[in-house]
């Protein structure tokens, strides 16, 4: 029995006053209210209607429940219209999560707008480096670079970036700039892995293949920003993304190295659990990420990605 059905039916009958009348609004044949009310007093133990030929009334018993019944039916009713209304309206804890150097300069300007114009939005931005999981984390949206692995994800597309080598000009005027990626083991490395990651980068070769260069790092750190600040005072080359350079190479102060080797461009994306019945707070949040972000870090010299 489903009590929901149940409960419509008794409260439709006690209100029309009759089972026919009682079924022609629940749109039902009588024969199914009639059974759905028999379950529902079997279930309870208790009359609910007293039935005669010509009139039906209701018990002491069935008088108490009527009230209790339309209160559960009132609840569920304006239940169905928050969360409904919640598909069209943006309302409730929003959940982010993205890598940390680019969500702090670029997931969180979108984020402030958006809390901006959307009032009943509470934002929650979860800043790290490793690859969360989304559901098990509760997280409603997540900004990852790279290659998705996660084939149960929905992925929309914002944007590319590349991985690069850089070096300050002074640095470069001091030691040289290396032509090809051997020539790293001559050259001071601020490296950003973590400690017990492998000490080495990957390129690819001009006709294919993979170049693995094993470094000695004279920087070793969980900070880009940190080896950025390293290579912008001479200290050596880097390799981090695009993104968190542009300014430094638009300036002329950092400049791209080995570009020749780099691997292929890496995709930006927002990835979300389910793609079906998206809640308004995290529709419009992709749908402003795709609309007002132009997240293309890849020709560093001419243009800047908002």
């Amino acid at each position: 029995m489903d009590r929901f059905d149940a409960l419509s039916a008794f409260v439709a009958v006690s209100e029309a006053n009759g089972f026919a009348a009682g079924a022609r609004r629940l749109g039902v044949s009588p024969s199914a209210v009639t059974r759905l009310i028999g379950a529902l007093e079997s279930e309870l133990g208790v009359r609910l209607i007293q039935r005669t030929t010509r009139s039906l009334g209701l018990t002491e018993a069935g008088r108490r429940y009527l009230g209790q019944a339309r209160r559960i039916l009132a609840d569920l009713d304006e239940a169905n219209a928050e969360l409904q209304n919640e598909r069209a309206v943006p309302r409730g804890r929003l959940v982010v999560s993205a890598p940390r150097m680019f969500g702090r300069l670029h997931v969180a300007p979108r984020l402030s707008a958006y809390m901006i114009r959307y009032a009943d939005v509470i934002v929650d931005l979860q800043l790290n480096d490793r690859v969360v999981n989304l559901v098990e984390e509760g997280i409603d949206i997540a900004i990852r670079i790279g290659a998705l692995d996660d084939s149960s994800l929905v992925a929309r597309r914002l944007g590319e970036t590349r991985r690069v080598v850089v070096a300050s000009p002074a640095y470069l005027a001091r030691f040289g700039r290396p032509e090809r990626p051997e020539r790293l083991a001559e050259h001071q490395i601020a490296l950003f892995a973590s400690p017990d990651a492998p000490h080495e980068w990957h390129f690819f070769a001009e006709g294919g293949g993979d170049i693995r260069v094993r470094l000695s790092p004279r920087l070793l750190t969980n900070s880009n920003e940190a080896a950025i600040d390293h290579v912008l005072a001479g200290g050596g080359l880097a390799r981090v993304m695009a993104y968190q350079v542009m300014d430094d190479v638009g300036a002329g102060r950092l400049e791209v190295v080995l570009a020749a080797y780099e691997a292929p461009t890496l995709p930006i994306s927002a990835v979300y659990p389910s793609s079906r019945l998206l809640s308004a707070k995290v529709r419009l949040f992709i749908d402003q990420l795709a609309g007002q972000s132009d997240w293309r870090f890849v020709d560093l010299a001419t243009r800047a990605p908002r």
